[in-house]
């Protein structure tokens, strides 16, 4: 009878201590309440933004995964010529090449992907692209391309490091490779593979006969296909000195290199692409030398056999970029971002200092409302960008003081069918009218909810820069730090774009309307 009499009560017990802690959390809890009979949500409030527009100067380009290679002619920011230099690796089986096997080169070829979508496949494995990551226009562009030896020896760490770091390679060091080139290797008749290059969209299709005659097609996506010189190889390669292929260090000491330069052809326009260096699980980037040997050394005429030796182009690179600006008069008030060796933009939220204090933000903190939503919008320059064929399809807003991503970047989950779309809530994408862009907008909903919440949390300074690459956080080094602000390191994926963009600014001399705007959403107590 006692157990029937104590279980009711101790559940009607249980049951009034949940619903004190419920009520507990849920006052805890009101103020991040949307809604409701005491709170409301009013229309966005505008807070002090300030943004700043240095220059970045020269940037480390070393062992970057995606490389630009061509020329792009931009009417706002200039011409940008992009070569590269890079190191092969041996394959995991080293080579080992028996002069009494009598080798013989049939070809020497140089593969580097493009970015490319498939558009049509046929059952026969025929198939139809367009480019991706093109800047210019590849139908009616060709430049003279020219493949070099390298003879500059890119070391793996910097002597001058105490820690032993990496020895980085920065966008401006063209000369230093221009000075010890070795012998041009792209001399095969056929000018579109050297005089009159241009960047092909066509399936690459290999041709491979058995012995018995029989051809059989292979199929590869639009990629830069050279042939190289084989007598070089020849006795590079083939009659290399003993040890020399036997582990990449080896090697990499006596063949440096190959190095890619391009110029203007005359008569012809020219175009920049961004290359996919150093590969993927499916697209790989590889120098390959065909060649021959006898199936038995004993046999000096008896039968040769077909082989490969397959060297991967993922050893040590360095992307050079040259700019030519066009020097116009900057307009008063705009904001310059351009990618590359370019410039960026730093911003400073509610009247922040140079020491990070804010009389606005320590006034906002003590209200204690709820964020709903905060962002910042850029209106682009329009007349500034309407010479531009190509703008920036996407900004991005980091930590500056940090060098890594906001919350709102963290928090946002989306994806994109092209990667570089996603991340959507967090934002930064172009919008455009009449195929025009007019606006950037970027959230950071979560970054201001901490900044107000916690009171030891730092009004960073936040960084501005155009990106090739939402998924890429990385940093890289500028040669020169910019002094003003402190500036040492640059988002990785500013680094990879070729492109520019004019935005308004912040200064007095801008319309109102077409200033930067940070506004916040709040829901707040109602006003009796």
């Amino acid at each position: 009878m006692y157990k029937r009499i104590l279980f009711p009560c101790f559940f009607i017990c249980f049951g009034f201590l949940l619903l004190g802690s419920c009520d507990s959390d849920f006052n805890e809890l009101g103020a991040d309440m949307i809604g409701g009979d005491n709170f409301e949500v009013g229309e966005p409030e505008t807070f002090s933004v300030a943004a700043y527009n240095p220059q970045t100067g020269p940037v480390e380009t070393s062992d970057l995964a995606i490389n630009a290679l061509g020329i792009y002619n931009d009417p706002v920011f200039g011409k940008t010529t992009a070569s590269f230099a890079l190191q092969l690796r041996l394959p995991d089986t080293k080579p080992v090449i028996d002069p009494l096997y009598q080798p013989e080169i049939d070809s020497v070829v140089v593969s580097i992907p493009y970015f490319a979508t498939r558009e049509t496949l046929e059952t026969s494995g025929l198939a139809t692209y367009t480019l991706d990551s093109i800047y210019g226009d590849p139908e009616i562009s060709k430049m003279k391309l020219s493949v070099y030896e390298s003879k500059f020896f890119m070391q793996n760490v910097d002597p001058n490091s105490p820690t032993g770091e990496t020895k980085k390679y920065y966008s401006n060091q063209k000369n230093d490779f221009d000075a010890v080139k070795g012998q041009k290797l792209n001399t095969f008749p056929d000018l579109a593979q050297n005089d009159e290059f241009f960047f092909d969209k066509k399936q690459v299709i290999n041709i491979t006969t058995d012995e018995e005659g029989v051809e059989t097609p292979s199929y590869k996506s639009p990629r830069l296909r050279l042939k190289l010189d084989k007598n070089f190889f020849k006795t590079k390669i083939m009659e290399a000195p003993a040890g020399k292929l036997s582990d990449d260090s080896a090697f990499q000491e006596y063949f440096r290199g190959l190095y890619f330069t391009v110029e203007e052809a005359p008569g012809y326009q020219s175009c920049m692409a961004m290359l996919n260096l150093k590969g993927n699980s499916t697209e790989t980037s590889n120098l390959t030398i065909y060649y021959t040997e006898l199936k038995d050394k004993t046999l000096p005429d008896g039968e040769r056999v077909k082989k490969t030796i397959v060297m991967s182009l993922s050893g040590r690179s360095v992307n050079f970029l040259e700019n030519q600006p066009v020097n116009p008069i900057p307009e008063s008030g705009m904001i310059y971002l351009k990618g590359g060796q370019g410039s960026m933009a730093i911003i400073d939220l509610f009247g922040r200092d140079a020491n990070g204090n804010s009389a606005e933000l320590d006034n906002l903190r003590t209200k204690k409302w709820l964020v709903n939503d905060a962002s910042l919008t850029f209106k682009v320059n329009s007349g500034a960008m309407s010479s531009s064929v190509n703008e920036p399809n996407r900004i991005y807003l980091y930590d500056l003081t940090n060098k890594r991503p906001i919350a709102d970047y963290y928090s946002d989950q989306t994806t994109a069918v092209k990667p570089k779309y996603a991340k959507t809530t967090f934002g930064g994408i172009i919008k455009k009218q009449n195929g025009r862009g007019y606006e950037y907008k970027i959230r950071l909903t979560n970054y201001i909810r901490a900044l107000l919440k916690n009171e030891d949390s730092t009004n960073v300074r936040l960084g501005l820069v155009v990106t090739e690459s939402i998924a890429e956080i990385n940093n890289k080094k500028l040669k020169t730090e910019i002094p003003t602000f402190g500036i040492k390191y640059i988002p990785t994926a500013s680094v990879l774009s070729p492109l520019g963009t004019v935005i308004y600014g912040t200064d007095a001399v801008i319309p109102e309307d077409d200033r930067i705007k940070f506004k916040i959403y709040f829901t707040k107590p109602k006003q009796n």
